[in-house]
C-alpha cells in the first residue's frame, strides 16, 4: 500500500509563496507518475499539475501556469509544488496523488492519494 503525506500548507497573503511537499512510502516511487490536485469548499477536486516518473515532463492547469512549479526528488521519494504569486482563488485543500505508468490530468486515473494540506491565501 502506497502512503502519501503532504506538508507545507498554511496561511499566506496575496502575492506570497508556499512550497508543498509530498513524501511517498513506496520503493517504486521512481516509476510512479505524480500529480497535485486541489479542492475548494463547494467545488470539485481539480487538476493542478503533474510530473512523469523521471521528472522530465510536466503539465500544468492553465490557471497556475507560470506561477506554480512541480518537481520531484526520486532519491527522497518526494514531490514538490512551488507556488508563487498566490491569489485568494488558490485557497483550497491541496492533494498529491500517484499512479503507475504515464502521468495524467484526470483525477480518476490516480490510485493513491494523500490526506491533503490546507492552503489559505488572504486578500
Amino acid at each position: 500500500q502506497v502512503q502519501l503525506v503532504e506538508s507545507g500548507g498554511g496561511l499566506v497573503q496575496t502575492g506570497g509563496s508556499l512550497r508543498l511537499s509530498c513524501a511517498a512510502s513506496t520503493p517504486t516511487f521512481s516509476s510512479t507518475a505524480m500529480g497535485w490536485f486541489r479542492q475548494a469548499p463547494g467545488k470539485e477536486r481539480e487538476f493542478v499539475a503533474t510530473i512523469n516518473w523521471g521528472g522530465t515532463a510536466t503539465v500544468y492547469a492553465s490557471f497556475v501556469r507560470g506561477r506554480f512549479t512541480i518537481s520531484r526528488d526520486n532519491a527522497r521519494s518526494t514531490v514538490y509544488l512551488q507556488m508563487n504569486n498566490l491569489k485568494p482563488d488558490d485557497t483550497a485543500v491541496y492533494y498529491c496523488a500517484g499512479r503507475a505508468g504515464l502521468f495524467a490530468t484526470n483525477k480518476d486515473k490516480y490510485n493513491y492519494w494523500g490526506q491533503g494540506t490546507q492552503v489559505t491565501v488572504s486578500s
